[in-house]
């Protein structure tokens, strides 16, 4: 099996991005910045393919580099990823070991203010746990992606009109259509530390958009889900935030952003 990183950047150095991320095998960079070329060259024996567009927004970076990939697995990275020594073997290990899988999650070490989510053990991923799993930690089987003809959502994520959620709906979306995913206690690599480019705060637009990503996320099951999600966060959501002060409220912002979404 030959595998791809696809890694989704913005205004980077595609000279270095190579050595800054330690990439250990063939790559596609899509970077969005303020033109349009091509470069290409040889590090540490893999080919690194570097598009720059002059556009923006996640989905369409990560559709980029899918419509672009030739090999049989895609893992999908940021710029702030940096892999340990040995991560391109071990994911192809993971899936030898699993040929009726098509999506392998993958753990990686992240600052804690930023976690998301901990595999701690092997799982089948199914429809009510895909929810919290960054792009960065998935890996698929290209034909099967494509076979199924799943890309990424153009209105979710950063640089597009809700600033969240493409990862979840495209997971979501490989499930819906039988792909089969597991969750791996296996670590990749590490995340740096950054500026997000989307989170300013648990304010209005982070619920409202949240509300927005839960409608076509879990359809009638959205409004139970988002009471749930919220009870179970509201010490993070809630400690100190003067603009969304309680459970209530954050819940009809996500009951309005569904109310968009399916209007």
């Amino acid at each position: 099996m030959t595998l791809q990183t696809l890694v989704s950047t913005v205004q980077q150095n595609m000279e270095t991005i190579a050595d800054t991320m330690s990439l250990q095998s063939d790559a596609i960079v899509i970077n969005q910045c303020d033109s349009n070329e091509y470069t290409e060259y040889e590090y540490e024996g893999s080919r690194i393919c570097c598009y720059s567009f002059n556009e923006r927004g996640v989905g369409l970076s990560r559709n980029n580099a899918l419509l672009r990939a030739t090999a049989d697995i895609l893992l999908f990275s940021d710029e702030d990823i940096r892999y340990n020594e040995g991560y391109a073997q071990i994911v192809v290990s993971e899936f030898e070991k699993r040929p009726d899988a098509d999506i392998l999650l993958f753990n990686f070490d992240v600052i804690e203010e930023r976690a998301t989510y901990k595999i701690t053990k092997e799982q089948r991923i199914g429809r009510l746990n895909c929810g919290r799993y960054p792009t960065y930690s998935v890996a698929v089987k290209r034909e099967a992606v494509m076979k199924a003809n799943i890309t990424f959502n153009l209105l979710f994520g950063g640089g597009a009109p809700y600033s969240c959620g493409e990862d979840s709906l495209f997971i979501m979306e490989c499930i819906r259509k039988g792909l089969k995913a597991y969750a791996l206690p296996v670590t990749l690599g590490r995340e740096e530390p950054r500026p997000s480019t989307w989170f300013k705060g648990y304010n209005e637009k982070f619920f409202y958009d949240r509300g927005v990503l839960y409608a076509p996320l879990y359809g009638c099951f959205a409004k139970p889900l988002a009471l749930r999600w919220l009870l179970a966060h509201k010490g993070t959501f809630f400690a100190n935030n003067q603009e969304i002060t309680g459970v209530g409220q954050a819940y009809r912002l996500m009951k309005q952003g569904m109310k968009e979404y399916l209007s």
